[in-house]
């Protein structure tokens, strides 16, 4: 059992709330009423061991996690192959540049490309 605790009662949605996808999604959701439980990745740190889980849940490795074309990372970054560590810490200290939303459900997890994904967990 992970660190992040799911529910097959509610969606855990983990967003940016400056990003329109997640305002979008987190919309959507809201008006198909569907239950939601918010966490808002720049309000909330998210631990090392989160962000591997949520890597590990989407099938994924952490430094796909990182949306390298955002403009946070390409102003701060140059393109290198960096240590699982090093990508968990760009995460933690700028988690606006996580790909996002990830909705959870009981054992599924996807990563919303668009608002109505949010339906299909």
């Amino acid at each position: 059992m992970g660190e992040i605790a799911t529910s097959n009662s509610q969606i855990t949605l983990f967003y940016n709330a400056k990003s329109d996808r997640a305002k979008q999604t987190l919309a959507y959701a809201k008006a198909e009423g569907l239950p939601i439980h918010e966490i808002d990745i720049l309000k909330t740190e998210l631990t090392g061991t989160q962000i591997v889980e949520l890597a590990e849940r989407l099938h994924l490795k952490v430094k796909d996690l990182v949306n390298q074309n955002h403009p946070s990372y390409q102003s701060r970054f140059e393109h290198h192959d960096f240590s699982t560590n090093d990508w968990i810490k760009m995460i933690q200290n700028n988690p606006e540049i996580m790909k996002q939303p990830i909705a959870l459900r009981g054992e599924i997890t996807i990563l919303v490309e668009t608002p109505t994904d949010i339906i299909k967990i």
